[in-house]
């Protein structure tokens, strides 16, 4: 990558929100985003506890073509969910209990880089190093649980928070999908109104 590009991979070529109304809707826009992925993206996904990250994720594997059953990967850090179908794996990562990129770096994520669809959980600031585009995805729930994230408008602190834990409180409730598009791959790839 050269200078100049590097300094452009940190402003996103295009941004949007989305809203949706229940875990259903979450995931069915999820699962839409799943089908206009390739091997090779990488996804970063942020949001407090509750959230709905691997809400979001369950639809994404829908819509890769994956294994179903998939859980958080919060004890083992990574899961692999192969393909039904011939399209690329789902490698599922969370990346909270991780201080470092050269932690990323010991559990050989880049490996599966060229033959998965990377989603890494907690992964900011972690992951970007991975690859020279990716989406980071921001899930907002309409109360936060006041983990200092600053992903949401909280409404009170609800204790002390429990790491690794995805609470689906209420999975009913609204959430706001923010995505933010990174480099080349996304340029000229805005998101089908059929996704929102």
């Amino acid at each position: 990558m050269s200078p100049a590009e590097h300094a452009g991979a940190d402003r996103p070529v295009w941004e949007t929100e989305i809203r949706t109304t229940d875990a259903g809707h979450t995931q069915a826009v999820a699962e839409r985003l799943g089908h206009l992925l390739v091997a090779g993206d990488l996804l970063l996904l942020t949001g407090e506890l509750g959230a709905g990250k691997t809400t979001f994720t369950q639809g994404l594997g829908r819509g890769l073509g994956v294994r179903p059953g998939i859980i958080s990967p919060t004890f083992v850090l990574v899961r692999i969910h192969p393909s039904l179908t011939d399209g690329p794996d789902l490698v599922h990562v969370d990346a909270y209990r991780l201080g470092s990129s050269a932690e990323v770096d010991d559990i050989d994520l880049e490996n599966t880089m060229d033959s998965a669809v990377t989603v890494v959980e907690w992964g900011q600031g972690l992951v970007e190093h991975l690859s020279d585009h990716r989406l980071e995805i921001t899930l907002i729930r309409p109360t936060g649980t006041g983990t200092g994230t600053g992903t949401g408008s909280v409404a009170g602190a609800a204790g002390p928070v429990v790491p690794g834990f995805d609470f689906e409180d209420d999975p009913d409730e609204e959430r706001v999908i923010r995505i933010a598009a990174y480099g080349r791959r996304w340029e000229n790839s805005r998101l089908p109104q059929d996704v929102k």
